[in-house]
């Protein structure tokens, strides 16, 4: 007999995962069923599996695993930390509007702006501070990589701006740019154009493909903009899938995310024979 196990999807700015909670539903070989649920014909769709668990430091307050729509274990995902913040406060895992969360990347803290209903509104993420590749601020043309801006936010992201965001073949691009040899552990990518009411920007994330947003991608995409005298330090992203708040404060050079999390929908599926 199969074993049912319950899960729940949500989306950060259209970015859908399916969330379990492994304190109560421990999943085994997690890479397989990331595949294998991430199908939209045959599975249920989604960019990617979000493990839900309990640390083992006092340090922490809950935790985060997440893998890409290929199986790929992924280091951070801005969207899926708001979920998580929604989730643990809104089904009384904690009574906490100040969450701390283990990821592959280190800790992430999460403010959870709660209506009088009790209902997350909006979660804000101390995305932590910015790194550029060797210090620098631009990766140099060559072997066909356009000129970009290297931002890791935990995790690897390139971003191209463009002059006509509409133009570029995201797939095919991103595609490509993924798997350069210059990025030995694979990059996502991102591009950007600076318009009067923000920055546009469309994303192919390393593992999922094309995605409705990303926030590290948002995150890496303002703080380039903003290093490279294209945008102020607090902006707005616009992604296909909805919009997002960046702040780069220079107090401490910290990156903080802010947005809202939704709960598409909740289901039980059984574990298939992998």
């Amino acid at each position: 007999m199969n074993k049912s196990i319950q899960f729940i999807k949500m989306h950060g700015a259209g970015n859908d995962y399916i969330f379990v909670d492994t304190t109560r539903f421990p999943i085994e070989d997690p890479e397989a069923l990331s595949i294998a649920w991430s199908r939209y014909h045959t599975g249920i769709g989604s960019d990617g599996l979000v493990l839900i668990g309990r640390p083992s430091t006092p340090d922490a307050d809950f935790t985060m695993r997440i893998f890409n729509a290929d199986g790929s274990e992924g280091l951070m995902c801005g969207n899926a930390c708001r979920c998580i913040g929604k989730y643990v406060y809104e089904r009384g895992m904690t009574d906490q509007r100040h969450i701390r969360l283990l990821t592959a990347s280190g800790i992430k803290t999460l403010d959870l702006k709660v209506n009088s209903q009790g209902i997350v509104e909006s979660v804000t993420v101390d995305m932590m501070a910015p790194v550029f590749a060797d210090h620098q601020l631009f990766l140099p043309a060559g072997e066909e990589l356009p000129e970009g801006v290297f931002v890791s936010m935990g995790n690897p992201h390139y971003v191209i701006f463009v002059d006509d965001i509409d133009d570029v073949d995201v797939a095919h691009v991103g595609a490509r740019l993924e798997h350069h040899t210059r990025f030995p552990e694979r990059s996502n990518i991102e591009f950007a154009q600076v318009r009067q009411e923000g920055i546009r920007m469309r994303v192919w994330e390393r593992g999922s493909g094309i995605t409705m947003a990303c926030g590290t991608g948002a995150c890496a995409t303002a703080v380039a903009a903003a290093a490279t005298g294209r945008s102020p330090r607090r902006s707005r992203v616009i992604m296909d899938g909805g919009e997002l708040g960046i702040e780069w404060r220079e107090d401490d050079n910290h990156v903080y995310l802010s947005g809202p999390a939704t709960i598409a929908f909740e289901g039980t599926v059984e574990l298939p024979s992998l």
